[in-house]
């Protein structure tokens, strides 16, 4: 595989994978989250908005790069 389409493949990966966890931010409190995310507190039913604002940002960038990424050549303007 080409070294673009790879980059293009793997930001297209982790875009969806940060737009799922900022679902998960949004729709589980603190307490439900697995141990090993940033924001998991034992007993809290606090919902971390930010935390899903930030991935969700975060993962639309991913997309937004692999999308102008996987953009063919542009055409050349004549010159006059």
């Amino acid at each position: 595989m080409e070294r673009g389409r790879l980059l293009v493949s793997l930001a297209v990966l982790v875009g969806l994978a940060l737009i799922a966890l900022a679902v998960v931010y949004w729709v589980e409190p603190a307490k439900s989250l697995p141990s090993w995310l940033p924001g998991h507190e034992a007993g809290s039913d606090h919902h971390h908005v930010k935390h899903g604002i930030a991935a969700f940002l975060v993962g639309l960038a991913c997309l937004v790069f692999a999308w102008f990424r996987s953009a063919g050549p542009r055409p050349r303007s004549a010159a006059v």
